[in-house]
């Protein structure tokens, strides 16, 4: 059974949006079962990632397949730094957008 992760609000480290965050993982899921990446990963870096928002998410899954993803940007860093993916980011940080998740207030 997949242990399920909340939904969390905070700063996307893409395009800079205080938003709700969704979990990316850096070697997607789809791949795991693939010998090449069973043999150069352990369970634990195949289950890394980082939270971003949902926009970001979805520029990064329209942009690239699953296996250009899990082949090339195995972190955050390549990611970020990557020209198309760069230009999409920068784009959606100049968005405005409320937040989905309500702030809780303390």
């Amino acid at each position: 059974m997949r242990r399920r992760r909340r939904a969390t609000v905070g700063l996307c480290p893409c395009c800079s949006r205080q938003l709700a965050l969704s979990f990316h993982h850096l070697i997607p899921r789809k791949v795991h079962r693939r010998g090449r990446f069973t043999r150069l990963y352990s369970k634990h870096e195949l289950a890394m990632g980082v939270y971003i928002c949902r926009d970001c998410h979805t520029a990064i899954h329209s942009t690239y397949s699953e296996m250009e993803l899990a082949k090339s940007f195995g972190s955050l860093d390549l990611l970020v730094s990557d020209e198309k993916l760069a230009r999409a980011f920068s784009w959606l940080g100049r968005q405005r957008r409320q937040c989905d998740v309500p702030l809780s207030r303390k």
